[in-house]
């Protein structure tokens, strides 16, 4: 293994270490939390996220206008997302710790699903008809120890079907078959006929964005070094992390899908998520500003005609509302 390989499966086995520790506290405070009410209902132009200050991971309800005025809402979650009145919350389910997608539909929970791992992504489609998930695995037979994998899966709600990886797809890498036995899937997101999907393919240390179809179940890689991709709302760009240098930070980019033009997004550097877009002409994010220890969400527009800015501290798991 090269010496910027064991870098990065060290700071990954520290990251993963930092958030069991974390999983662990949360659980044991969370039976001393008494019950909140429900935030106001969703206006246009709110944001939902995971509150990180206090430890407890609650979800919490703001206006962009006012974003320093939250209102608590009723859910402890390490990750969230809502789109057309489904959400899916990624939360601790039992000791061990063990996690489970918890997918509401209106308010009332329709299905929960355990999760191999720690949560790391979940997104809602538009429809709110396709909720998929990626979490942290440790244990597979190939991965360098102390190293990790992921899984990524999806439950459509039009059928009631759990799918719990995408590893059973059949995929097609730079016009090869592609079956590598150390393939990783991250960041799916899915358009707006819950059907073409987009995600990150990891194989041999490189990362390939990818497209396929939910109902066929295969894929094909579009183009290397993009992580964790966002659908615009008209399907016309993904946003993506690009890491900058093979060791560099990532920061992010848009792609148009119909020139092929590749735009860089300036203040974005150290992004660790999968970006939302709040509408077709701004994103918003996780990333650790400098010299803080949590991640801070923050605002960038798509077009990268300006610099992104700090939204809300301590925070993490942005979701339209």
């Amino acid at each position: 293994m090269d010496l910027g390989s064991r870098r990065t499966v060290l700071a990954v086995a520290a990251i993963v270490l930092v958030v069991v520790a974390g999983a662990v506290y949360v659980l044991a405070v969370a039976r001393d939390v008494p019950p909140v009410a429900p935030a106001a209902a969703a206006a246009q132009g709110d944001l939902l996220y995971v509150e990180l200050a206090d430890g407890r991971s609650r979800v919490e309800q703001v206006s962009l206008a006012d974003p320093g005025s939250p209102g608590a809402t009723d859910r402890t979650c390490q990750r969230f997302y809502r789109a057309a009145g489904t959400e899916v919350c990624l939360k601790l389910s039992g000791p061990g710790p063990t996690y489970a997608a918890e997918v509401s539909r209106d308010g009332a929970v329709v299905r929960t699903v355990p999760l191999p791992g720690i949560p790391s992504r979940a997104k809602v489609s538009a429809s709110g008809q396709v909720v998929s998930w990626t979490s942290f695995v440790t244990g597979d037979s190939y991965a360098v120890p102390g190293g990790f994998s992921t899984r990524t899966g999806f439950l459509d709600l039009r059928t009631d079907e759990v799918v719990e990886t995408l590893e059973g797809f059949t995929a097609d890498v730079e016009g090869r078959p592609h079956g590598a036995e150390d393939t990783n899937y991250w960041g799916l997101t899915v358009g707006a006929d819950d059907r073409t999907f987009y995600a990150t393919l990891a194989s041999g240390g490189f990362t390939w964005l990818v497209q396929g179809d939910l109902r066929s179940r295969t894929l094909r890689s579009l183009r290397r070094d993009a992580e964790c991709p966002s659908l615009s709302p008209d399907g016309t760009k993904i946003a993506y992390k690009k890491r900058i240098g093979r060791l560099g930070p990532w920061d992010l980019a848009v792609l148009d899908l119909a020139t092929g033009e590749e735009r860089r997004l300036p203040g974005t550097a150290g992004v660790d998520d999968q970006a939302t877009w709040l509408d077709g002409t701004r994103l918003a994010f996780a990333a650790v500003p400098k010299d803080a220890r949590q991640p801070a969400i923050h605002l960038v527009p798509a077009d990268g005609s300006a610099q992104a800015q700090l939204l809300i501290p301590d925070a993490t798991s942005p979701s339209p509302a």
